[in-house]
Protein backbone atom coordinates (compact mmCIF):
# COMPACT_ATOMS: atom_id res chain seq x y z
CA UNK A 1 0.00 0.00 0.00
CA UNK A 2 1.34 3.60 -1.66
CA UNK A 3 1.19 6.37 1.23
CA UNK A 4 -0.96 8.18 -0.57
CA UNK A 5 -3.62 5.33 -0.75
CA UNK A 6 -3.22 4.79 2.83
CA UNK A 7 -3.69 8.76 3.43
CA UNK A 8 -7.04 8.01 1.34
CA UNK A 9 -8.06 4.92 3.41
CA UNK A 10 -7.31 7.06 6.59
CA UNK A 11 -9.67 9.79 5.70
CA UNK A 12 -12.94 7.28 5.90
CA UNK A 13 -15.03 8.14 8.65
CA UNK A 14 -16.17 5.83 11.39
CA UNK A 15 -19.12 5.08 9.65
CA UNK A 16 -18.29 4.95 6.11
CA UNK A 17 -15.42 2.93 7.02
CA UNK A 18 -18.35 0.36 8.79
CA UNK A 19 -20.26 0.23 5.68
CA UNK A 20 -17.51 -0.18 3.55
CA UNK A 21 -16.34 -3.35 5.22
CA UNK A 22 -19.99 -4.47 5.00
CA UNK A 23 -20.05 -3.77 1.46
CA UNK A 24 -16.90 -5.88 1.20
CA UNK A 25 -18.18 -8.89 2.74
CA UNK A 26 -21.37 -8.64 0.62
CA UNK A 27 -19.13 -8.35 -2.41
CA UNK A 28 -17.22 -11.37 -1.95
CA UNK A 29 -20.15 -13.31 -1.05
CA UNK A 30 -21.89 -12.41 -4.55
CA UNK A 31 -19.20 -12.70 -7.08
CA UNK A 32 -18.21 -15.88 -5.14
CA UNK A 33 -21.68 -16.98 -6.59
CA UNK A 34 -21.58 -15.67 -9.98
CA UNK A 35 -18.05 -16.73 -10.67
CA UNK A 36 -19.16 -20.09 -9.70
CA UNK A 37 -22.49 -20.05 -12.21
CA UNK A 38 -20.87 -17.66 -14.93
CA UNK A 39 -17.47 -18.98 -15.14
CA UNK A 40 -16.37 -18.32 -18.48
CA UNK A 41 -19.32 -17.05 -20.06
CA UNK A 42 -19.06 -12.90 -21.34
CA UNK A 43 -22.22 -11.26 -19.32
CA UNK A 44 -23.56 -7.81 -20.47
CA UNK A 45 -27.04 -6.99 -19.27
CA UNK A 46 -28.86 -9.88 -17.29
CA UNK A 47 -32.19 -11.32 -18.44
CA UNK A 48 -34.98 -11.98 -15.83
CA UNK A 49 -32.33 -12.09 -13.17
CA UNK A 50 -29.79 -14.60 -15.03
CA UNK A 51 -26.85 -13.51 -17.51
CA UNK A 52 -26.84 -14.83 -21.10
CA UNK A 53 -23.57 -15.57 -22.89
CA UNK A 54 -23.26 -12.46 -25.08
CA UNK A 55 -20.25 -14.40 -26.85
CA UNK A 56 -21.83 -16.74 -28.31
CA UNK A 57 -23.98 -13.92 -29.90
CA UNK A 58 -21.21 -11.01 -30.29
CA UNK A 59 -17.75 -11.92 -29.58
CA UNK A 60 -16.88 -8.39 -30.62
CA UNK A 61 -19.17 -6.69 -28.71
CA UNK A 62 -17.27 -3.88 -26.77
CA UNK A 63 -17.84 -4.85 -23.36
CA UNK A 64 -16.83 -8.36 -23.57
CA UNK A 65 -13.41 -7.57 -21.51
CA UNK A 66 -15.46 -5.99 -18.13
CA UNK A 67 -16.22 -9.46 -16.66
CA UNK A 68 -12.34 -10.51 -16.61
CA UNK A 69 -11.67 -7.30 -14.92
CA UNK A 70 -13.64 -7.72 -12.16
CA UNK A 71 -12.36 -11.85 -12.03
CA UNK A 72 -8.92 -9.95 -11.99
CA UNK A 73 -9.65 -7.14 -9.45
CA UNK A 74 -11.25 -9.99 -6.95
CA UNK A 75 -8.54 -12.59 -7.53
CA UNK A 76 -5.57 -9.85 -6.40
CA UNK A 77 -7.67 -8.99 -3.79
CA UNK A 78 -8.69 -12.50 -2.27
CA UNK A 79 -6.11 -14.58 -4.13
CA UNK A 80 -9.11 -16.79 -5.33
CA UNK A 81 -7.90 -18.92 -8.04
CA UNK A 82 -11.54 -20.12 -9.51
CA UNK A 83 -11.26 -16.27 -10.25
CA UNK A 84 -8.31 -16.19 -12.11
CA UNK A 85 -9.26 -19.50 -14.04
CA UNK A 86 -12.52 -18.07 -15.31
CA UNK A 87 -11.14 -14.70 -16.21
CA UNK A 88 -8.27 -17.00 -18.24
CA UNK A 89 -11.54 -18.43 -19.86
CA UNK A 90 -12.80 -15.51 -20.97
CA UNK A 91 -9.69 -14.05 -22.32
CA UNK A 92 -8.93 -17.40 -24.72
CA UNK A 93 -12.35 -16.41 -25.87
CA UNK A 94 -11.89 -13.09 -27.11
CA UNK A 95 -8.97 -14.84 -29.39
CA UNK A 96 -11.94 -15.24 -31.85
CA UNK A 97 -12.15 -11.71 -31.60
CA UNK A 98 -8.66 -10.71 -32.61
CA UNK A 99 -8.61 -13.52 -35.39
CA UNK A 100 -11.66 -12.15 -36.93
CA UNK A 101 -10.49 -8.33 -36.65
CA UNK A 102 -13.08 -7.14 -39.18
CA UNK A 103 -15.83 -6.92 -36.19
CA UNK A 104 -13.10 -5.24 -34.27
CA UNK A 105 -13.20 -1.07 -33.76
CA UNK A 106 -12.12 1.36 -31.14
CA UNK A 107 -12.85 -0.69 -27.84
CA UNK A 108 -10.07 -2.50 -27.61
CA UNK A 109 -9.14 -1.14 -24.78
CA UNK A 110 -11.81 -1.62 -22.81
CA UNK A 111 -11.81 -5.72 -24.50
CA UNK A 112 -7.59 -6.43 -23.70
CA UNK A 113 -6.77 -4.23 -21.03
CA UNK A 114 -9.47 -5.97 -18.47
CA UNK A 115 -7.89 -9.60 -19.90
CA UNK A 116 -4.86 -9.88 -21.38
CA UNK A 117 -2.93 -7.19 -20.22
CA UNK A 118 -4.11 -7.48 -16.39
CA UNK A 119 -3.01 -11.59 -16.93
CA UNK A 120 0.32 -10.39 -18.45
CA UNK A 121 0.52 -7.81 -15.27
CA UNK A 122 -0.43 -10.15 -12.61
CA UNK A 123 1.24 -13.32 -13.92
CA UNK A 124 3.64 -12.38 -16.57
CA UNK A 125 2.20 -13.91 -19.01
CA UNK A 126 3.32 -14.60 -22.38
CA UNK A 127 0.70 -14.95 -24.41
CA UNK A 128 -1.17 -12.48 -22.77
CA UNK A 129 1.09 -9.98 -23.68
CA UNK A 130 1.43 -10.64 -27.01
CA UNK A 131 -2.38 -10.64 -27.29
CA UNK A 132 -2.37 -7.34 -25.60
CA UNK A 133 0.28 -5.74 -28.19
CA UNK A 134 -2.24 -7.27 -31.18
CA UNK A 135 -5.07 -4.93 -29.48
CA UNK A 136 -2.74 -2.30 -29.28
CA UNK A 137 -1.80 -2.40 -32.39
CA UNK A 138 -5.10 -2.63 -34.01
CA UNK A 139 -6.33 0.44 -32.03
CA UNK A 140 -2.98 2.67 -33.38
CA UNK A 141 -3.62 1.66 -36.79
CA UNK A 142 -7.53 3.81 -35.95
CA UNK A 143 -5.45 6.76 -35.88
CA UNK A 144 -6.08 9.85 -38.37
CA UNK A 145 -3.48 11.92 -38.74
CA UNK A 146 -4.93 14.59 -40.85
CA UNK A 147 -7.44 15.03 -37.59
CA UNK A 148 -5.18 13.98 -34.58
CA UNK A 149 -7.86 11.60 -33.26
CA UNK A 150 -8.74 7.59 -33.08
CA UNK A 151 -11.86 6.65 -35.61
CA UNK A 152 -14.61 5.49 -33.38
CA UNK A 153 -16.76 2.57 -34.56
CA UNK A 154 -16.64 1.14 -38.23
CA UNK A 155 -18.60 2.10 -41.25
CA UNK A 156 -22.12 0.34 -41.83
CA UNK A 157 -24.56 -0.37 -44.80
CA UNK A 158 -25.77 3.05 -44.39
CA UNK A 159 -22.97 5.22 -42.81
CA UNK A 160 -19.67 6.81 -43.30
CA UNK A 161 -17.82 7.35 -39.54
CA UNK A 162 -14.46 7.61 -40.95
CA UNK A 163 -14.57 11.10 -39.60
CA UNK A 164 -15.84 9.97 -36.41
CA UNK A 165 -14.40 10.75 -32.60
CA UNK A 166 -15.83 9.77 -29.33
CA UNK A 167 -14.90 10.81 -25.59
CA UNK A 168 -15.10 7.07 -24.78
CA UNK A 169 -11.37 6.46 -26.87
CA UNK A 170 -9.99 8.43 -24.00
CA UNK A 171 -10.47 5.35 -21.76
CA UNK A 172 -9.31 2.95 -24.45
CA UNK A 173 -5.62 4.94 -24.97
CA UNK A 174 -4.24 3.45 -21.72
CA UNK A 175 -3.88 0.66 -24.09
CA UNK A 176 -1.39 2.65 -26.11
CA UNK A 177 0.58 3.67 -23.11
CA UNK A 178 1.23 0.34 -22.29
CA UNK A 179 2.12 -1.18 -25.55
CA UNK A 180 4.56 1.65 -25.47
CA UNK A 181 6.15 1.13 -22.12
CA UNK A 182 6.28 -2.57 -22.93
CA UNK A 183 8.15 -2.11 -26.40
CA UNK A 184 9.84 0.80 -25.56
CA UNK A 185 8.16 2.24 -28.88
CA UNK A 186 7.45 5.87 -28.76
CA UNK A 187 4.74 5.77 -31.52
CA UNK A 188 2.11 4.08 -29.04
CA UNK A 189 2.33 6.93 -26.84
CA UNK A 190 2.97 9.91 -29.77
CA UNK A 191 -0.82 8.71 -30.94
CA UNK A 192 -2.68 8.72 -27.54
CA UNK A 193 -1.21 11.82 -26.59
CA UNK A 194 -2.62 13.15 -30.05
CA UNK A 195 -5.80 11.93 -29.39
CA UNK A 196 -5.88 13.28 -26.11
CA UNK A 197 -4.71 16.47 -27.08
CA UNK A 198 -7.67 16.65 -29.92
CA UNK A 199 -10.16 15.61 -27.04
CA UNK A 200 -9.06 18.44 -24.98
CA UNK A 201 -9.27 20.92 -27.82
CA UNK A 202 -13.01 19.69 -29.15
CA UNK A 203 -14.42 17.80 -26.93
CA UNK A 204 -13.87 19.15 -23.39
CA UNK A 205 -15.99 22.46 -22.84
CA UNK A 206 -14.53 25.75 -21.25
CA UNK A 207 -17.22 24.91 -17.65
CA UNK A 208 -16.18 21.41 -17.46
CA UNK A 209 -19.09 19.26 -19.55
CA UNK A 210 -18.18 17.31 -22.57
CA UNK A 211 -19.71 16.87 -26.40
CA UNK A 212 -19.87 12.97 -26.86
CA UNK A 213 -18.99 12.86 -30.84
CA UNK A 214 -16.88 14.82 -32.49
CA UNK A 215 -17.23 14.90 -36.18
CA UNK A 216 -14.21 15.74 -38.65
CA UNK A 217 -13.39 15.93 -42.04
CA UNK A 218 -11.13 12.36 -42.45
CA UNK A 219 -9.07 14.16 -45.07
CA UNK A 220 -9.22 17.92 -43.44
CA UNK A 221 -8.74 17.86 -39.99
CA UNK A 222 -11.47 20.27 -39.88
CA UNK A 223 -14.41 19.91 -37.38
CA UNK A 224 -17.68 19.36 -38.91
CA UNK A 225 -20.33 19.16 -36.11
CA UNK A 226 -20.86 17.81 -32.73
CA UNK A 227 -24.37 15.65 -32.43
CA UNK A 228 -25.81 14.25 -29.54
CA UNK A 229 -24.88 10.78 -29.37
CA UNK A 230 -26.19 8.82 -26.45
CA UNK A 231 -26.96 11.80 -24.50
CA UNK A 232 -30.07 13.78 -25.11
CA UNK A 233 -28.84 16.03 -28.11
CA UNK A 234 -26.10 18.15 -29.29
CA UNK A 235 -24.80 20.57 -26.81
CA UNK A 236 -26.55 18.75 -24.08
CA UNK A 237 -24.44 16.64 -21.42
CA UNK A 238 -24.56 12.79 -21.38
CA UNK A 239 -23.42 12.02 -18.09
CA UNK A 240 -21.12 9.08 -18.73
CA UNK A 241 -19.59 11.04 -21.48
CA UNK A 242 -18.89 13.12 -18.32
CA UNK A 243 -17.58 10.48 -16.87
CA UNK A 244 -15.33 9.18 -19.45
CA UNK A 245 -13.73 12.62 -19.83
CA UNK A 246 -13.05 12.66 -16.02
CA UNK A 247 -11.70 9.53 -15.80
CA UNK A 248 -9.61 9.16 -19.04
CA UNK A 249 -8.06 12.49 -18.51
CA UNK A 250 -6.64 11.47 -15.20
CA UNK A 251 -5.16 8.66 -16.68
CA UNK A 252 -3.90 10.40 -19.23
CA UNK A 253 -2.28 12.44 -16.74
CA UNK A 254 -1.18 9.49 -15.14
CA UNK A 255 0.64 8.50 -17.89
CA UNK A 256 2.64 11.67 -19.05
CA UNK A 257 2.64 13.78 -16.35
CA UNK A 258 1.28 16.67 -18.30
CA UNK A 259 -0.48 18.99 -16.26
CA UNK A 260 -2.90 20.14 -19.09
CA UNK A 261 -4.90 16.90 -18.45
CA UNK A 262 -5.39 17.05 -14.64
CA UNK A 263 -6.29 20.21 -14.68
CA UNK A 264 -9.25 19.28 -17.59
CA UNK A 265 -10.27 15.90 -15.27
CA UNK A 266 -10.68 18.53 -12.16
CA UNK A 267 -12.43 20.75 -14.46
CA UNK A 268 -14.41 17.89 -15.46
CA UNK A 269 -14.80 16.33 -12.18
CA UNK A 270 -16.27 19.81 -10.51
CA UNK A 271 -18.73 19.91 -12.78
CA UNK A 272 -19.87 16.37 -12.43
CA UNK A 273 -19.77 16.43 -8.49
CA UNK A 274 -21.79 20.08 -9.00
CA UNK A 275 -24.31 18.36 -10.58
CA UNK A 276 -24.58 14.80 -8.82
CA UNK A 277 -24.77 17.06 -5.47
CA UNK A 278 -28.15 18.11 -6.23
CA UNK A 279 -29.84 14.34 -7.09
CA UNK A 280 -28.80 12.67 -4.56
CA UNK A 281 -25.30 11.98 -5.60
CA UNK A 282 -26.60 9.79 -8.61
CA UNK A 283 -26.47 11.12 -11.88
CA UNK A 284 -29.00 11.90 -14.50
CA UNK A 285 -28.67 10.13 -18.01
CA UNK A 286 -28.00 13.49 -19.49
CA UNK A 287 -27.50 16.84 -16.93
CA UNK A 288 -29.14 19.06 -19.42
CA UNK A 289 -31.74 16.97 -20.52
CA UNK A 290 -35.28 18.08 -19.88
CA UNK A 291 -36.88 17.74 -16.75
CA UNK A 292 -39.10 14.83 -18.03
CA UNK A 293 -39.19 11.90 -18.20
CA UNK A 294 -36.44 11.50 -15.15
CA UNK A 295 -33.92 8.97 -15.94
CA UNK A 296 -30.63 8.22 -14.17
CA UNK A 297 -27.52 6.20 -14.80
CA UNK A 298 -25.58 4.51 -12.05
CA UNK A 299 -22.56 3.56 -14.59
CA UNK A 300 -21.94 7.02 -14.97
CA UNK A 301 -21.74 7.26 -11.13
CA UNK A 302 -19.65 4.58 -10.82
CA UNK A 303 -17.31 5.49 -13.51
CA UNK A 304 -16.54 8.46 -11.97
CA UNK A 305 -16.20 7.86 -8.29
CA UNK A 306 -13.09 5.99 -10.22
CA UNK A 307 -12.02 8.86 -11.99
CA UNK A 308 -12.29 10.84 -8.73
CA UNK A 309 -10.14 8.67 -6.59
CA UNK A 310 -7.45 8.85 -9.53
CA UNK A 311 -7.48 12.32 -9.23
CA UNK A 312 -7.47 12.41 -5.62
CA UNK A 313 -3.85 10.00 -5.75
CA UNK A 314 -2.66 12.66 -7.91
CA UNK A 315 -3.32 15.55 -5.72
CA UNK A 316 -2.02 17.84 -3.28
CA UNK A 317 -2.68 16.37 0.32
CA UNK A 318 -4.89 19.68 0.91
CA UNK A 319 -7.19 18.73 -1.86
CA UNK A 320 -6.84 15.12 -1.83
CA UNK A 321 -9.86 14.79 0.73
CA UNK A 322 -12.96 16.86 -1.90
CA UNK A 323 -12.48 14.38 -4.68
CA UNK A 324 -12.62 10.69 -2.27
CA UNK A 325 -15.27 12.60 0.04
CA UNK A 326 -17.32 13.16 -3.32
CA UNK A 327 -16.18 9.46 -4.67
CA UNK A 328 -17.48 7.80 -1.54
CA UNK A 329 -20.84 9.80 -1.36
CA UNK A 330 -21.25 8.99 -4.79
CA UNK A 331 -20.08 5.03 -4.60
CA UNK A 332 -22.40 4.80 -1.23
CA UNK A 333 -25.60 6.23 -2.57
CA UNK A 334 -25.66 4.05 -5.54
CA UNK A 335 -25.07 0.99 -3.60
CA UNK A 336 -27.84 1.83 -0.90
CA UNK A 337 -30.43 2.41 -3.86
CA UNK A 338 -29.58 0.12 -6.38
CA UNK A 339 -27.59 -2.90 -4.69
CA UNK A 340 -28.37 -6.56 -5.22
CA UNK A 341 -26.84 -8.72 -3.10
CA UNK A 342 -29.31 -11.60 -3.55
CA UNK A 343 -26.40 -14.32 -4.56
CA UNK A 344 -28.76 -16.14 -7.15
CA UNK A 345 -29.97 -13.13 -9.17
CA UNK A 346 -27.26 -12.13 -11.30
CA UNK A 347 -26.37 -8.46 -11.48
CA UNK A 348 -24.81 -6.18 -9.06
CA UNK A 349 -25.94 -2.82 -9.40
CA UNK A 350 -29.29 -1.73 -11.04
CA UNK A 351 -30.09 1.51 -11.75
CA UNK A 352 -27.64 1.47 -15.36
CA UNK A 353 -28.72 3.28 -18.72
CA UNK A 354 -27.13 2.88 -21.72
CA UNK A 355 -28.74 6.04 -23.40
CA UNK A 356 -30.39 8.55 -23.05
CA UNK A 357 -32.72 7.48 -25.95
CA UNK A 358 -31.99 3.92 -25.94
CA UNK A 359 -34.72 1.33 -24.46
CA UNK A 360 -32.67 -0.48 -21.84
CA UNK A 361 -32.92 1.75 -18.69
CA UNK A 362 -32.92 1.29 -15.23
CA UNK A 363 -31.06 -2.27 -15.70
CA UNK A 364 -27.89 -3.67 -14.17
CA UNK A 365 -25.07 -3.88 -16.71
CA UNK A 366 -21.61 -5.58 -16.67
CA UNK A 367 -19.61 -2.11 -17.02
CA UNK A 368 -21.47 -0.81 -13.80
CA UNK A 369 -20.49 -3.64 -11.26
CA UNK A 370 -16.81 -2.99 -13.03
CA UNK A 371 -16.58 0.17 -11.91
CA UNK A 372 -18.30 -0.80 -8.55
CA UNK A 373 -15.81 -3.53 -7.44
CA UNK A 374 -13.03 -0.78 -8.40
CA UNK A 375 -13.99 1.78 -6.51
CA UNK A 376 -14.72 -0.21 -3.53
CA UNK A 377 -11.61 -1.70 -3.67
CA UNK A 378 -9.87 1.44 -4.16
CA UNK A 379 -11.50 2.94 -1.33
CA UNK A 380 -9.91 -0.25 0.34
CA UNK A 381 -6.55 -0.02 -0.85
CA UNK A 382 -6.67 -3.08 -2.56
CA UNK A 383 -7.16 -2.07 -6.21
CA UNK A 384 -5.02 -3.41 -9.14
CA UNK A 385 -4.42 -1.22 -11.72
CA UNK A 386 -5.90 -1.92 -14.82
CA UNK A 387 -5.23 0.78 -16.89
Amino acid sequence: MTNVTQQMSGQIGGGDQEWLETVWGKLKSKMSAECERIGGNIPYIPVNGKYEDLGKKDIYWWTNGFWAGMLWQMHHATGGNAYRAAAEKVEERLDAALHGFEGLHHDVGFMWLHSAVANYRLTGSKPSRTRGLHAANILAGRYNPAGRFLRAWNDGPNNNVAGWMIIDCLMNIPLLYWASQETNDPRFRDIAISHADTALRTALRADGSSNHIVIFDPSEGTVLETPGGQGFESGSSWSRGQAWALYGMALSHKHTGKEEYLNAAKRTAHYFIANVAVTGWVPLTDFRAPAEPVSYDTTAALCAACGLLQIAEMSAEHERSMYTEAALKIVRAVEEKYGNWNPDEDGIIGGGTVAYHDGEQAVPIIYGDYFFIEAVLRLRSQEVDLW
